[in-house]
């Protein structure tokens, strides 16, 4: 009996070969839909129109058209039960063994700027997604092609019933996914038009249901130790290009992007080093050779297999300074030619460059716990220093207010408990990921001292308030003269005593940033 093939696909990139293959290798009968059936007669392919196979015209725009039993009759019969082939005997149901459909391109239109409301329903598929779900549902019987790259694959399988069972099992497994993931960029975009629909302002942005469906970008060695598998999910690559260099680890991705959301804190020319998401030196200046040797005197132990973060081109001349010692990965939004050059002689270094924007999804951050995943916003808020509260008796310099803002830009980042003692612009001292605040200031003032920094008129930044006026008191005796912190604390006004005793600054955000 002659073998029958559905074809209807948005995507037509290859399927003229293929199905040229299907007829005259294999003597499949085609039906087709639409622009696909018009491109197969064109190509002088013989193929039948669903519509006339169903006698049932399209209709509704082409709404219904494939929804008809004879359809997904001939899919979903099971031919080893009699009373299915009977009953598709008894209503005219021949049976189609494979099935060749991709989607309408709903991701890629709901992604475009100004997409209407009303495009992006229309775009959602409802024929194609129910034909796949009966072929692979059936797939003992049925061969189902959802991606184009698999319809070489299909054609070596044919003539081989072993390889081909095998295959049609991985095929209906690859639909599923597909379709999962297309509900779900569905209820995402609806989600965000509830939310923001005006007549709808008190639900949350945060999504009721969470349906998480990403390819895979990249298999990787191990994870963050080599114990453990590993492999990257999602667009990362699009957000970043890699120069040159060994392939990314699972460590290098979250110091990349934990270097990323620092650096976009800042529009001075800055450098950032990073060593296991930490900031271990941060400075802006007129220049990048300028912040570079400030970020770099904040320590320079730490930066040795860490991540360097610019946020300007990057020249020969930086290049050549910043070369001599050892990292794993630099990243800039470019490298000059000569920068380029220099860089290509240490060939395990891992050049990137940052593209302008990051997708909306990186204003999320998912976490994994037992059971689930967590969700929250990420810390992109902007601190606002009009809205700050200076609380002490004396009031900030033009420099330590400075100070503050940049403190602050930093301290967010650092895991949390973080102190941070900075100068005008740059980091001194880091103390990040204690069990006790004063401890983290306590590491702060080591570093500075390591790295010859006097603490003399710093400032000093915590990430949460000063439970008690300890913290704030080792500060002053570490040099500070001023801090800057949330506020909150049900001992804020012996803090804020302490701070008047010594004539030191405090200013409150009202806004915490802890980092776990």
């Amino acid at each position: 009996m002659q073998k029958t093939a559905l074809l209807s696909v948005s995507d037509k990139s290859g399927l003229v070969p293929f199905a040229r293959a299907l007829v005259e290798s294999h003597g499949y009968r085609l039906l087709s839909t639409g622009g696909t059936a018009k491109l197969l007669e064109k190509e002088g392919i013989p193929v039948t129109e669903v519509s006339d196979y169903t006698g049932f015209p399209e209709m509704m725009e082409g709404r219904v058209k494939t929804l008809h039993p004879k359809i997904h009759g001939g899919l979903l019969a099971r031919r080893d039960k009699t009373d299915h082939m009977a009953a598709a005997a008894a209503h005219g149901i021949d049976m189609i063994d494979l099935v060749v459909v991709n989607l309408y391109p709903f991701e890629a239109t709901v992604a475009k700027a100004e997409v209407s409301f009303e495009l992006a329903i229309e775009n959602i598929d409802i024929g194609g997604p129910s034909m796949l779900r009966s072929a692979a549902k059936n797939h003992a019987s049925v061969s189902v092609v959802v991606d184009a790259a698999d319809y070489d694959r299909v054609l070596a399988a044919m003539g081989d019933e072993t390889a081909l069972r095998k295959l049609r099992r991985e095929l209906a497994l690859k639909v599923f996914q597909r379709t999962a993931a297309y509900d779900g960029a569905i209820a995402k975009y609806l989600e965000g038009q509830i939310a923001e629909a005006p007549d709808l302002s008190d639900i949350s942005g945060i999504p009721s249901a969470l349906a998480i469906q990403l390819p895979q970008a990249q298999s990787l060695r191990y994870g963050e130790n080599p114990h453990q598998q590993a492999a990257l999910y999602g667009s990362f690559f699009d957000c970043f290009d890699q120069l040159q260099g060994k392939e990314l680890s699972f460590n290098n991705i979250i110091d990349i992007t934990a270097a990323t959301y620092l650096i976009g804190e800042f529009q001075k020319p800055t450098v950032a080093i990073l060593k296991h998401t930490n900031p271990c030196g941060v400075a802006s200046a007129d220049t990048l050779p300028e912040a570079w040797e400030q970020a770099y005197a904040t320590d320079r132990q730490a930066p040795f297999g860490g991540i360097i973060v610019v946020n300007q081109t990057m020249d020969v001349d930086l290049a050549a300074v910043i070369s001599q010692i050892f990292c794993e990965v630099i990243i800039a939004p470019d490298f000059t030619a000569e920068a380029r050059e220099l860089f290509a002689k240490k060939k395990n270094l891992r050049l990137m460059t940052a593209k302008d924007s990051l997708p909306a999804d990186s204003l999320r951050e998912i976490r994994s716990v037992v059971g689930g995943v967590l969700m929250q916003d990420r810390d992109t808020m902007p601190d606002r220093p009009g809205d700050w509260k200076i609380v002490s008796k004396r009031q900030p310099t033009a420099e330590e207010m400075r100070a503050m803002v940049f403190g602050w830009s930093v301290v967010k980042h650092v895991k949390s408990n973080a102190i941070v003692y900075a100068g005008c612009e740059r980091t001194l001292g880091v103390g990040a990921g204690q069990m006790s605040r004063v401890d983290s200031s306590k590491i702060a003032v080591w570093k500075a001292g390591e790295a010859g920094l006097p603490l003399a008129g710093s400032i000093v930044a915590s990430d949460a308030f000063f439970p008690f006026a300890d913290g704030l008191i080792a500060a002053a005796e570490a040099g500070a003269v001023a801090a800057i912190q949330p506020g909150g604390s049900m001992r804020d006004e012996e803090v804020i005593a302490a701070a008047d005793e010594r004539d030191m600054v405090m200013i409150f955000t009202g806004k915490r940033h802890f980092k776990h």
